[in-house]
C-alpha cells in the first residue's frame, strides 16, 4: 500500500461560513438540487449528520459511477473544518482502501473565503495511483463547489 498526498486551494467571493454552511453542512439537500445531472442522492445511511455518520451519494444515470459511501470524520462549525472518508463505491473499486479528506475555510482578505482540501489516497497492493484519475475526480468535486458558489451569489439570504 502507498499513500498518496495532493493539497488544493481554491477562492471564492464568498464568506467562509456560508460556503461551509451550504456545501458541507446542507450538502445533503443542496447538491441534488442543484446538480440533478450528476448527483441524484444524497443520503444519510447513520448518525445525525456529525462526526461518525454514514453518508452515500447515488449518482445520476449516465454517470461511469453509481455510487459512494463516505464517512464524517470531523465537522467543526467554529473552526470551519471537516473531514471524510470515502470507504465504499465503485469509484474505489479494488484499486483504493479508501480516499480520506482534510477541507478547511477560512477568511480571504476581500471578505470571501479560501478552501484548502488535502486529500490521501491509499492504494492496494503494487497499483499505481494516474494523474489523470486523480484529476477527474477532482474536477467533479471542484464542479459541485462552484454550482454551490454560484447560487449563493444568486441567493444572498441563502445560508446567512
Amino acid at each position: 500500500m502507498a499513500i498518496t498526498t495532493f493539497t488544493d486551494q481554491h477562492s471564492s467571493p464568498i464568506p467562509p461560513s456560508r460556503i461551509f454552511k451550504a456545501s458541507i453542512l446542507d450538502s445533503h439537500n443542496l447538491i441534488p438540487k442543484l446538480m440533478p445531472q450528476a448527483i441524484k442522492s444524497i443520503d444519510i445511511l447513520q448518525g445525525d449528520g456529525g462526526a461518525g455518520t454514514i453518508k452515500q451519494i447515488n449518482f445520476a444515470e449516465g454517470s461511469p459511477f453509481k455510487y459512494v459511501k463516505y464517512r464524517i470524520d470531523e465537522l467543526n462549525e467554529k473552526t470551519l473544518t471537516y473531514g471524510y472518508t470515502l470507504v465504499e463505491g465503485d469509484s474505489l473499486e479494488d484499486k483504493l482502501e479508501k480516499i480520506t479528506y482534510s477541507v478547511q475555510f477560512e477568511q480571504s482578505a476581500d471578505g470571501g473565503s479560501i478552501c484548502q482540501v488535502t486529500s490521501k489516497y491509499y492504494t492496494v497492493g503494487e497499483f499505481t495511483l494516474k494523474e489523470e484519475e486523480v484529476k477527474a475526480g477532482k474536477e467533479r468535486v471542484l464542479a459541485m463547489y462552484k454550482a454551490v458558489e454560484a447560487f449563493l451569489a444568486q441567493n444572498p439570504d441563502a445560508y446567512a
